[in-house]
């Protein structure tokens, strides 16, 4: 049941793939709403502490993600020959945006030499700081990489819906249900 099988996903990673989807779709918002904080906001510190501290922990939630689906075999997917060429594809772009998203985040907060504390517990050093405009670039490329990755995330629970609605295949309930595909 914690394991992926050829016919469906294990336990974790359908764990991995909705605490994922729920932080994305969360720090977008947070990310949304700090950018319109007044100075004198007492959110103004408080919701970018948060953001950076969350979007660490995905990141490294993102990177065990990524080791175990190398891990663990793929279930079958389901669809003709486009469908599931484009779902590889499109897997692979929101892995790719995701990462983006992550370390351009990453170079926001470092660029200037100071490591991120992820709630008081720990601090992710900086590794690349003082970059020209490293603020400034990164921070185009996280909002822009941002709003690519929650289009794609859209455009994959609509293919999910699809599939589960007007195809009737199991695509979704194999994302929900460790045990769906492993009855007899």
């Amino acid at each position: 049941m914690w394991r992926n099988t050829e016919s469906g996903w294990g336990l974790v990673s359908i764990l991995l793939h909705w605490v994922l989807a729920i932080a994305i779709v969360g720090l977008f918002a947070l990310g949304w709403w700090m950018t319109g904080l007044g100075y004198y906001d007492p959110w103004y510190n408080l919701a970018p502490w948060w953001h950076r501290s969350i979007g660490m922990l995905l990141l490294f939630a993102t990177l065990l993600r990524l080791a175990w689906r190398f891990a663990q075999p793929t279930p079958t997917a389901r669809g003709h020959r486009l469908e599931r060429l484009a779902a590889h594809l499109g897997h692979i772009a929101l892995y790719a945006l995701m990462l983006v998203v992550l370390i351009s985040g990453y170079l926001i907060s470092t660029a200037n030499g100071r490591g991120i504390s992820v709630f008081d517990a720990f601090v992710v050093p900086a590794l690349v700081s003082d970059l020209p405009n490293q603020a400034s670039i990164a921070g185009e490329i996280h909002w822009y990489s941002a709003l690519a990755l929650l289009l794609l995330a859209a455009g994959h629970a609509l293919a999910a819906f699809k599939h589960h609605l007007v195809d009737r295949h199991d695509v979704l309930t194999r994302m929900i249900n460790p045990t769906h595909s492993r009855r007899p």
